[in-house]
């Protein structure tokens, strides 16, 4: 990767600036060389994928791969530009011919935003285009693009970064920037960045500027991004093990009251109950995992094994908790229940 010195982010700074600078998206990457090497792209890409998945970057490198210059690049926000006016002033831009490239290219970004209005008129501009113009629409909402476009459009699916692409990436970055980023924080930078490349380096961002040191371990990356301290989540997969619902509810009153984000937390213990999954059943599989945690987090999911009552619908109680969360009255409410449905016993039925 290569820094981009006109930018102070990060994100920006090591945007990718080539396709062989992508990282996980090879099966886009490929079919849009060969198109490009073919001399055959098409007049209309719809790049669909999760927010900070690389697909405004990667239009960005279809463009210079092109060879449009800046002057013949337009992009549009949908978010606030998603109005039949803007796409007729499109429409009449596009038939203009570029000013010193072979093609002008349009990106459309969050074109999922468009209104119905402008939809339509973007359509009959899709049917018959000019030759010169291609059209690049980015959408994190693939479900809402009408199946009219989407026909009209190559259709590629961005997927998100594995957390090893991540983990890496936070490490390599880190190591650009004269850091040490230790493992054990680049796994939880990676962990809480949810797929996103963006969130990863804007968490790493974050740290870098709330630390003197040039050593960065686990410990400064909980106090930046409000993660449970680490021994926090030890103890309340400890506390499971044990069907010790009064111990697990008190650490989780303890996050509480040290502000930590709800949906972290049930992150991770989500991440630390299947380690305990794959250590009973998957040992093989579990070996790369436990490597990734710290010697404190690999003692307990060791130990969390041996005992049975964290199981498979552990995990998915657990699972289901992390996604109501989101639209929860309570937002440590759904926790607290996947605590006591593994913790407690079913209540006799009261009968008259």
């Amino acid at each position: 990767m290569k820094k981009d010195h006109r930018h102070t982010t990060l994100y920006r700074q090591y945007r990718p600036a080539s396709f062989a600078e992508v990282r996980g998206q090879e099966h886009v990457v490929s079919v849009l060389e060969k198109a490009i090497k073919n001399k055959k792209p098409a007049h209309a890409y719809l790049f669909s994928g999760g927010r900070g998945t690389g697909k405004t970057s990667v239009a960005r490198i279809l463009a210079r791969s092109l060879g449009v210059s800046d002057k013949d690049l337009y992009e549009m926000d949908a978010a606030s530009n998603r109005g039949i006016d803007d796409i007729r002033e499109l429409r009449e831009s596009v038939y203009a011919m570029p000013f010193d490239s072979p093609y002008k290219l349009y990106i459309i970004d969050e074109a999922h935003m468009l209104t119905k209005e402008a939809w339509n008129a973007l359509l009959k501009t899709l049917e018959e285009p000019p030759a010169h113009a291609i059209f690049v629409l980015a959408t994190t909402e693939r479900e809402k693009v009408p199946e009219t476009i989407q026909s009209r459009c190559e259709v590629y699916t961005f997927k998100q970064p594995t957390r090893e692409t991540l983990t890496q990436i936070a490490t390599d970055v880190a190591k650009s920037e004269g850091y040490t980023l230790e493992k054990p924080a680049a796994e939880l930078i990676a962990l809480l960045s949810e797929g996103s490349f963006r969130d990863a380096l804007s968490i790493l961002q974050k740290v870098f500027s709330c630390t003197e040191s040039k050593k960065v371990d686990a410990l400064i990356v909980e106090s930046v991004s409000l993660a449970p301290k680490g021994e926090m989540v030890r103890n309340i997969v400890g506390a499971l093990a044990q069907k010790d619902a009064s111990a697990a509810l008190g650490h989780v009153r303890e996050a509480i009251e040290h502000n930590v984000d709800a949906r972290t937390l049930s992150k991770l213990l989500i991440h630390r109950l299947r380690a305990v999954l794959l250590v009973r059943f998957a040992p093989d599989l579990a070996e790369k995992l436990m490597q990734e945690l710290t010697e404190a987090d690999a003692a307990v999911v060791q130990e969390a094994a041996k005992n049975p009552t964290i199981n498979s619908d552990t995990l998915r109680t657990f699972l289901q908790a992390h996604s109501t969360m989101a639209y929860s009255a309570v937002p440590y409410l759904p926790l607290e229940l996947a605590i006591v449905d593994t913790c407690g016993e079913k209540q006799p039925t009261l009968t008259v």
